[in-house]
């Protein structure tokens, strides 16, 4: 497998996003989840072409970016959705929020499997739902599974919904297609719906492949709405464009009911960097791929070496580290102590959930290999030195 490069750091450090605008220049910022490699060309040749023809205006390209998700679903996954069954929209945080607005009425519950992307929380309470957390089991020692037996419960007890990360973040595990078709017979048997934010899915490694919500059973193109996007796996979340996908009569209700304006909000941009993103950035995806498993292995030899003690589990997708800092004795939010006296910022872990994120932070190692290294020296120096203590 090739491998692609991260920017140089002067290069990253004239970028304008959140990532590089956030902390002063003396921080290495790893928290959000932006890459550091260069816009794949295909991308970069797409959307120059759109500008030197002045073309800005409103989006006709629906059934385009429904139609290259099509072919690079059934390259990448063997998953091949009906574009017909496909509406575009902004981002997936928005595509799930108005799906829960079909799906459940005020005051409905809504599982959440923390710990999980501390925006799922908001969107909950957002579309009028109520969060009903049921904490993944195992950890970082053993691996993560559902909690079977309570995502039951949640549902006996009322919840109308849950809201799946599949890849999940931030632990990087890619769920089973037998846990996944469990949660779907449990939604099934309840009359529930089950929406899958399915970004993470190209950033899966070749040896542990994702499997797509909508693809593992009946029950699951049934009770399932799949939510994805070109934005985490392209690096273009900048750009606005997410897809809101269904296969089945039931779920195209949901798709069907929703206004008018949840289309209309996908950026024309963002829609033509999607499609050159699916149709021709399979090459550079392999080599983003490439260097995150090497990332990802470096990771756990530099924790090793440097910071033994620190809990890390090699993620299986994603580019994204939850790391157990307990043994670094920096407190309930040990992100705080890795900004102030290492000059390192990681998201925070209480927000993944209050009680499983305790003592826990989120790495982004989709950097140069230098900057990783950087990163886990600095958090040893803050350590040795006492710091924080």
């Amino acid at each position: 497998m090739h491998r692609t490069e991260a920017d140089s750091i002067d290069l990253l450090r004239a970028r304008t996003s959140v990532k590089w605008r956030t902390y002063a220049d003396d921080v290495l910022p790893l928290p959000v989840a932006e890459m550091d490699y260069p816009l794949a060309e295909p991308i970069a040749r797409a959307l120059h072409r759109a500008v030197d023809r002045s073309d800005t205006g409103y989006s006709s390209l629906a059934p385009a970016v429904a139609e290259a998700f099509q072919g690079f679903a059934a390259r990448r996954f063997g998953w091949e959705p009906d574009p017909a069954r496909v509406t575009c929209t902004a981002d997936v945080s928005m595509g799930i929020v108005e799906v829960l607005r079909q799906a459940v009425a005020p005051g409905d519950r809504v599982i959440v499997t923390s710990p999980i992307y501390p925006p799922f929380f908001d969107l909950v309470t957002e579309a009028g739902g109520v969060v009903d957390e049921v904490p993944l089991l195992g950890g970082i020692r053993d691996g993560w599974s559902f909690d079977l037996p309570g995502i039951e419960a949640a549902f006996a007890r009322g919840a109308r919904a849950m809201l799946l990360c599949n890849p999940h973040n931030p632990t990087g595990w890619v769920p089973s297609r037998a846990q996944l078709e469990a949660i779907a017979e449990l939604a099934a048997a309840h009359g529930a719906t089950v929406v899958s934010d399915e970004v993470h899915g190209p950033l899966s490694q070749p040896a542990t492949p994702y499997t797509p919500f909508l693809t593992v059973s009946d029950a699951a193109r049934e009770h399932g709405v799949a939510v994805t996007a070109a934005t985490k796996a392209f690096n273009i979340a900048g750009l606005k464009t997410a897809l809101i996908v269904t296969a089945s009569e039931r779920g195209d209700r949901l798709r069907e009911a929703m206004p008018y304006e949840v289309a209309w909000r996908m950026s024309h941009f963002g829609a033509v960097a999607t499609v050159a993103a699916f149709a021709e950035g399979g090459h550079w995806l392999d080599g983003v791929l490439g260097s995150l498993d090497d990332n990802r292995r470096l990771l756990a030899d530099l924790l090793e070496e440097d910071l033994p003690g620190v809990g890390y589990r090699v993620p299986d997708a994603t580019y994204l580290a939850w790391l157990d800092l307990t043994a670094l004795g920096w407190g309930d939010d040990p992100a705080e102590t890795a900004l102030e006296r290492a000059r390192v910022a990681l998201v925070s872990g209480p927000t993944f959930g209050a009680q499983v994120g305790r003592g826990h932070a989120r790495l982004n190692f989709a950097c140069s290999p230098e900057m990783l290294a950087e990163a886990i020296a600095r958090l040893a120096d803050a350590r040795a030195s006492g710091d924080g203590r």
